[in-house]
């Protein structure tokens, strides 16, 4: 009798591990199309390089903060930067010459797999996310990256809409025991 209450409990751990995972597995895809994330990418990972990054990603960030602090949707965020790449790039090759780098900066939106990154209590699942790269020179570089879209980094002066986060997990407890 012992042994088959350890086998029922092992199988229903097991059973729950196996629904946890492709809960998560399905969610996670739907949660990730609900963010535009940024990447700047280094040249290199001298110190120099990484230096002049942070450079480039404040320009940018003031650059692009007028037109994005107030979209409303990921996909008027997505138009904006798709508009604004050119300035992207002018704005990131003047900070590289004026420190004296003519390596170039090339930026372009694409889906990009990631993995899971923490903002301060905000957690992205590792997947795909649909982004802004910004490669400076080889962009084989360390990079700062941050979410576009909802607003985590364009918005002015530290105002701005207060983001809602879901958890998946609560959301799973939920839906089992609510």
């Amino acid at each position: 009798m012992k042994k088959v209450f350890i086998l029922i409990t092992a199988l229903a751990a097991l059973l729950i591990v196996i629904n946890v995972a492709t809960y998560d597995e399905a969610e996670s895809s739907d949660v990730n199309a609900d963010y535009l994330r940024i990447h700047i990418r280094a040249n290199s990972n001298s110190d120099i390089d990484q230096s002049v990054k942070y450079e480039v990603k404040e320009a940018v960030v003031k650059a692009l903060t007028p037109a994005l602090e107030n979209v409303s949707s990921k996909k008027e965020a997505m138009k904006i930067i798709s508009e604004n790449l050119e300035l992207i790039d002018e704005v990131s090759e003047r900070v590289l010459v004026s420190h004296g780098f003519y390596y170039g900066a090339k930026s372009r939106l694409c889906q990009e797999d990631f993995p899971t990154r923490t903002y301060g209590e905000l957690t992205l699942s590792g997947g795909v996310y649909d982004a802004l790269i910004v490669d400076l020179g080889s962009g084989e570089g360390d990079n700062w990256w941050c979410v576009v879209f909802p607003p985590l980094c364009f918005v002015a002066d530290g105002e701005g809409e207060k983001v809602t986060y879901k958890s998946l997990i609560a959301e799973w407890f939920e839906k089992l025991f609510g």
